[in-house]
């Protein structure tokens, strides 16, 4: 079993996850400040409601990948590559848009569950459904991110993907309960700072994969139809993605360290074509440049500072 697999799925989960884990930790702390933990087990049901959807997403996404694998019709590798390569891209768009999103609503966020917190609790009886689609929501939508970078991933194995997803969960639901159970002092900025990072880079190579799938559905297409055959510009290797720019089998191979570990993390292929390094190239400019500037200049810059949570009283 490859357990470098599992890294990239680690990351994921365990930055998506401790997001989710803010907003349950702002929530129970609003809740005994106000005198209302007796509406606690809605926060409870929410964070189920939302891994049981995520999971339900993910294996309804999963049984039709598998399904086509089982398939015997000449099309089911092409649909197969195809639906791989628009799962990758979904996500490419989900974590891209979230990577940023966080880094300008961090500030606010405290404040703005505090907000909903006490529109919800002045809704009287209806306030427990309030508090579960609050905590339902944000849990699903953490969720179905990492759900569609798994789906991504498919080609690595559901073994490794999944120990990396539930190491990450784990870990993410331990530094909630560092933070607001116990109090300790964590210095959020920089574990989300040094996160986008890792996600940025990650995001890179799935950029990378998505090219892949997309040329090699194109490449199937040119072998049942020889009019398409004109569409593969550059041999059987490479239809869309034109010429080999990198080729690192003998130095550095993907599939032995450090190259597995580069690959799992980072994007890194041991065969890298002109297309797939300038649209990286390109994400990485645009997406990682957009991100910095949302730092506003303050990469690693007061990370002495710690963020501003609710205590939970003793």
């Amino acid at each position: 079993m490859d357990i470098s697999a599992a890294l990239p799925t680690f990351v994921i989960t365990l930055r998506e996850g401790f997001e989710a884990a803010l907003v349950v930790g702002i929530v129970l702390a609003c809740l005994q400040k106000a005198n209302q933990s007796q509406l606690n087990s809605w926060v409870y049901r929410g964070i189920g409601g939302g891994i049981v959807a995520s999971v339900m997403v993910g294996l309804l996404l999963g049984g039709i990948l598998q399904s086509l694998n089982h398939y015997q019709t000449q099309y089911a590798p092409i649909i197969k590559e195809i639906l791989e390569g628009l799962f990758g891209l979904i996500a490419i768009v989900m974590l891209s848009w979230m990577l940023l999103w966080m880094t300008q609503q961090a500030k606010s966020m405290k404040s703005e569950v505090e907000g909903a917190i006490k529109t919800a609790l002045a809704q009287n009886k209806q306030a427990g459904k309030a508090i579960f689609l609050l905590v339902f929501i944000a849990v699903v939508r953490e969720g179905f991110e990492t759900v569609l970078f798994i789906i991504a991933k498919f080609e690595q194995g559901w073994i490794p993907t999944t120990i990396g997803a539930i190491a990450g969960l784990l870990s993410a639901t331990l530094l909630g309960i560092l933070l607001f159970k116990w109090g300790v002092k964590i210095n959020l900025r920089l574990f989300f700072q040094i996160m986008g990072v890792f996600l940025l880079l990650i995001v890179g190579g799935l950029v990378i994969s998505v090219l892949k799938h997309l040329d090699v559905a194109v490449g199937f297409v040119a072998q049942l139809n020889w009019q398409y055959g004109k569409w593969c510009f550059y041999g059987k290797d490479s239809c869309l993605l034109g010429p080999q720019v990198w080729n690192g089998s003998e130095i550095l191979p993907d599939r032995q360290f450090p190259g597995i570990i580069l690959k799992s993390l980072f994007g890194y292929r041991e065969t890298l074509y002109l297309g797939q390094a300038i649209a990286y190239s390109l994400f990485i400019l645009v997406i990682g440049g957009a991100y910095f500037q949302s730092l506003g200049g303050k990469w690693l810059g007061n990370s002495n500072k710690q963020t501003s949570v609710p205590k939970p009283n003793p």
